[in-house]
């Protein structure tokens, strides 16, 4: 017909593999928070917890589990007394930190400031 423009399926644009991962893993509730809050330093469950209102004991646990098997964190035992345990970025994870930074600044821009401050 005239008038009609073909079009290649093919040509059209897919979504990087690479962001896809990305947020297949950061993507999920409390991930992003977490290694944002272990950006400062390394923590432990009770710190990190604390640092993150409204997130349950299990689903930190969970979310520290994931991380540590997608090599970002990584649990560091210190035998007691007390049993001390710490959760700290691998090299990975720590290299998250510009694009968490860029991310905050974007979304005090165009989401605006609805957290409050310490």
């Amino acid at each position: 017909m005239a008038g009609e423009q073909s079009h290649d399926v093919g040509a059209c644009k897919r979504v990087d593999d690479g962001i896809t991962q990305v947020f297949q893993l950061l993507g999920k509730r409390w991930t992003g928070p977490i290694v944002s809050v272990l950006t400062a330093g390394p923590a432990y469950f009770v710190a990190l917890r604390r640092a993150i209102p409204g997130i349950s004991e299990r689903m930190l646990s969970d979310r520290l589990t994931e991380l540590a098997a997608a090599g970002l964190v990584v649990r560091e035992v210190y035998e007691g007394p007390p049993l001390r345990v710490v959760y700290r970025l691998t090299e990975a994870g720590a290299a998250l930190e510009p694009a968490l930074t860029e991310l905050g600044g974007w979304a005090k821009t165009y989401l605006g400031d609805g957290a409050g401050g310490c």
